[in-house]
């Protein structure tokens, strides 16, 4: 893909920085997450900071943010010091930082979340009307649609970072920092926010972005900084790089991904190797470990999510559910792993009924699940990894009661180095990981322990290109040693990538099932926007 154009007067503004940070230092306590990094973010331009999970991204952009005070280097903002500024400093200078994990409050409505800190009043009561209308408009004219009046508990992954995005919108930022803000929306979704961002670009408005997504790097950024291991190893112009060079640079080696979206593959990626999996005329698995009937869910609003969903995952297949997030997708797998209840229909796994049993008992039967929000469902984030590592699995780590420190500890050390964790400090609290690496132990408790059937929903959201790359190796690993694996994934290509059979989940239903040969984008797009449906 070829870089956004910068406009046309980009070259003037960038005579002087909008941002300079020079010699950043921070550390947490053992841990260094910036060894003198440097960034330089011009005036009106779309700037990509990659890197690595652990690289120091996030980190540097919370200086900037005024979350974190650095312990050395220097920060300029609009030609003026802004070393060590508080927060309050930072967003009344129009710096808005959208952060990768949620900072909504649950129990408030979207509209009070959007305007707090920024409150609309009439007189001294709050004018929460005012507040729906402009956040209504707000949600209209950058396609981030989202109902202002909800709760945010009852929004979905994608939702609230809708709501995230309009919350910094909405306060007017001239220095946008997004951390990670298409994670979790679709391609549809994802150009609508390019057209805002262009737009704040031609306004002169400077937006940083930190994506682990090469093709977008590709589409909608003007320059490119990449940090390795806590420091700044290469800034360029986006024309002047590829998608490869970025990774190499970024890992510290050569990177091989089939078919992702991460260096920005698609239907014309190898595809992999078909298997010697057995099906009916009607493309059903002949050996069938999980078997879903019938099975009706409805979500927190009491409406039905899942509408009669059948299917069937063979040993030795990856079934590949695609989508737009919002479909039913998230009570599937919840029904499946026994955090909802379901409706009505049967959940057989290995032929055993598990619509009855608890998330203990499916996990004693060989049911492994990584969720969707590591955050809510996959850490506790104040523990340790080591004790992240057994959550679930506790009483096989006991005796008589009594927590065996030791081998807990044995599985930790196994664990991260099997993973490549980083820091590897079994003892270190979750929190304090970068996102990827969270998710790494995610990925180390689920996949290293024994199991037949693996429900992997949003496997890669929000990781490196290098781990992207080991993520899908344990997956085809699991696949080749007989597992069954359901994924679920908003990366299409991540899909067509893995998949075996890929169906399409839309408005609660599964629309269509196909073999892998017989899927691409063109085939399945339709489907993931209703459109097929409609024309049938």
């Amino acid at each position: 893909m070829t870089a956004t154009p910068p406009p046309a007067d980009a070259s003037s503004r960038r005579a002087s920085a909008h941002v300079r940070l020079t010699g950043i230092v921070k550390s947490f306590g053992a841990v260094v997450a910036n060894r003198g990094a440097s960034l330089d973010v011009a005036r009106g331009e779309i700037h990509a900071l990659v890197g690595e999970n652990g690289a120091g991204k996030s980190t540097l952009m919370r200086v900037l943010s005024g979350m974190y005070a650095p312990e050395g280097g220097t920060m300029e903002v609009n030609g003026r010091d802004a070393t060590g500024w508080s927060t309050a400093e930072a967003m009344a200078s129009g710096v808005g930082m959208v952060h990768q994990h949620f900072m909504l409050v649950p129990t408030l409505t979207v509209a009070e979340n959007v305007m707090l800190g920024s409150e609309l009043k009439r007189g001294v009561q709050l004018d929460r009307d005012r507040a729906v209308r402009e956040v209504e408009e707000l949600s209209r004219k950058t396609g981030l649609a989202v109902d202002p009046r909800r709760t945010v508990s009852d929004l979905n992954v994608g939702e609230a970072q809708r709501v995230e995005i309009l919350k910094a919108l909405f306060r007017g930022a001239t220095i946008l920092i997004l951390d990670e803000p298409t994670a979790v929306l679709s391609p549809g979704e994802v150009a609508e926010l390019w057209g805002v961002l262009r737009t704040m670009r031609a306004a002169g408005s400077t937006i940083v972005l930190i994506t682990h997504k090469l093709d977008e790097v590709m589409q909608i950024s003007d320059r490119i900084t990449v940090m390795r291991q806590g420091a700044t190893v290469g800034q360029m112009s986006t024309s002047g790089t590829t998608p490869a060079d970025i990774a190499r640079m970024m890992v510290g080696r050569d990177v091989t991904l089939v078919g992702s979206s991460a260096l920005g593959l698609g239907d014309s990626a190898p595809r992999p190797a078909q298997g010697e999996l057995a099906l009916t005329a009607a493309g059903t698995p002949t050996s069938q470990t999980l078997d879903v009937r019938s099975l009706t869910v409805r979500n927190s609003r009491r409406q039905i999510a899942v509408d009669g969903v059948s299917f069937a995952v063979a040993s030795g297949e990856i079934l590949g559910i695609a989508g737009v997030e919002g479909n039913g997708q998230t009570e599937l797998i919840e029904a499946i792993a026994g955090l909802r209840a379901i409706e009505s229909g049967s959940i057989l796994l290995d032929r055993h009924d598990i619509a009855g049993m608890t998330v203990r008992q499916r996990a004693d039967l060989g049911l492994s699940h990584i969720p969707e929000d590591r955050h809510q469902r996959g850490l506790i984030v104040e523990y340790s990894i080591a004790e992240n590592l057994i959550l679930g699995q506790q009483h096989h780590f006991s005796n008589r009661g009594v927590m065996d420190a030791a081998r807990i500890g044995a599985n930790a050390t196994t664990k991260i180095a099997a993973f490549d964790i980083r820091p590897p400090i079994a003892s270190l609290a979750a929190r304090t990981l970068s996102g990827g690496n969270q998710q790494k132990v995610v990925i180390a408790r689920e996949l290293g322990r024994e199991f037949k059937v693996l429900l992997a929903s949003q496997p890669t959201r929000g990781v490196d290109v290098g781990a992207i790359e080991f993520i899908h190796k344990q997956l085809r690993d699991a696949r080749a040693a007989g597992k069954a694996i359901l994924l679920v994934s908003a990366d299409l290509a991540e899909i067509l990538a893995l998949s075996d059979r890929i169906a399409v989940m839309y408005d609660g239903k599964l629309v269509v099932l196909l073999p892998r040969g017989a899927a691409s984008e063109s085939v399945l797009g339709p489907y993931m926007t209703g459109a097929a449906e409609s024309a049938a």
